[in-house]
């Protein structure tokens, strides 16, 4: 299933929605209809998947072989929608805590910044963490916004995120998989003279707007293999990044066990696990982005995620 946080002119507060082709239904709004208690947001459905995967599954039964819009019980009230009419918010609008990324996920990234500034160039041995703050979020068809006055290296970095849907600590590697909810695309936004200036992630990640996401949420269920997808960047129509996720250091599941000992993982945390090379900065010369370009970030199987960098 394709899951996603959508408003309308009517109701301006994202909402859940269930997506199928180019129509998106109303979850809380259908669950009424069909009166079965739905949920109405992302986070409320993942800490309650097993209750709402009925209604979830109720909707579908509902319209097999037919569009949502074909469906009177779900037309009438308005509760379905053509995707194009609506807006897409991040799936998670604003998460509970910060987002839990994965540095230097891939080998050939690794070797891309040897050389540049702090960077050894060297494949870590061992997970390396940081987080994005909350505010940092962002929707998948929506606006960057750079301050020159804050930052004049603004780079690029597409990712595959990873959505918790059980909790838990000390999660052992082969059981890590069934704790993930669904899989979404990010887009690692970096500010990397921020990055150098504070020898650490943490302010160069979290500018506001600077974590895209989307543009919906795809259940575990729909994605065979997550260690099989290509992910890729373009900016402008020019083709910056593409890679597999097959290339990754550490493995989702490896990742999710290391996390998670000691530490609780929550359901509705999001973890960004790493980006491959053709980043911005470690070009020669350096590229960074700057207001009209078009950055769009693709992975397979899961979505495609437009944004549009402005000025301030």
């Amino acid at each position: 299933m394709k899951l996603v946080s959508f408003s309308t002119a009517e109701l301006p507060r994202p909402h859940l929605g269930l997506v199928r082709d180019d129509e998106v239904v109303d979850v809380d709004l259908a669950g009424q209809a069909l009166k079965l208690a739905a949920p109405d947001q992302m986070l409320e459905l993942i800490d309650n998947y097993a209750d709402g995967q009925q209604v979830l599954q109720a909707i579908l039964a509902k319209t097999a072989g037919r569009r949502f819009s074909q469906v009177r019980t779900f037309s009438d009230i308005g509760a379905a929608h053509a995707l194009s009419e609506v807006q897409l918010a991040a799936p998670i609008p604003r998460p509970r805590k910060n987002v839990l990324c994965l540095a230097v996920n891939y080998r050939a990234h690794a070797q891309e910044t040897a050389g540049l500034r702090e960077h050894k160039g060297e494949a870590p041995s061992i997970p390396v963490f940081f987080t994005k703050a909350p505010t940092s979020i962002n929707s998948p068809y929506g606006q960057i916004e750079i301050d020159p006055a804050v930052s004049s290296e603004i780079d690029w970095e597409v990712e595959l995120a990873v959505i918790i849907g059980k909790s838990g600590k000390n999660i052992r590697q082969e059981d890590a998989l069934s704790h993930i909810f669904g899989y979404t695309v990010l887009n690692d936004i970096t500010a990397r003279d921020l990055q150098s200036k504070h020898k650490q992630f943490f302010k160069g990640k979290s500018l506001d707007g600077s974590c895209p996401m989307g543009p919906w949420i795809v259940t575990a269920d729909e994605i065979a293999d997550p260690q099989a997808l290509n992910l890729s960047l373009h900016v402008n129509g020019e083709t910056k990044q593409s890679a597999n996720t097959s290339q990754m250091i550490f493995s989702i599941a490896q990742t999710i066990a290391v996390l998670s000992a000691g530490m609780t993982l929550e359901a509705g945390d999001i973890i960004a696990t790493g980006t491959p090379s053709g980043v911005g900065f470690s070009r020669n010369p350096p590229e960074f982005l700057k207001p009209g370009d078009i950055v769009e970030a693709e992975v397979e199987g899961v979505g495609l995620i437009r944004n549009s960098i402005v000025g301030q």
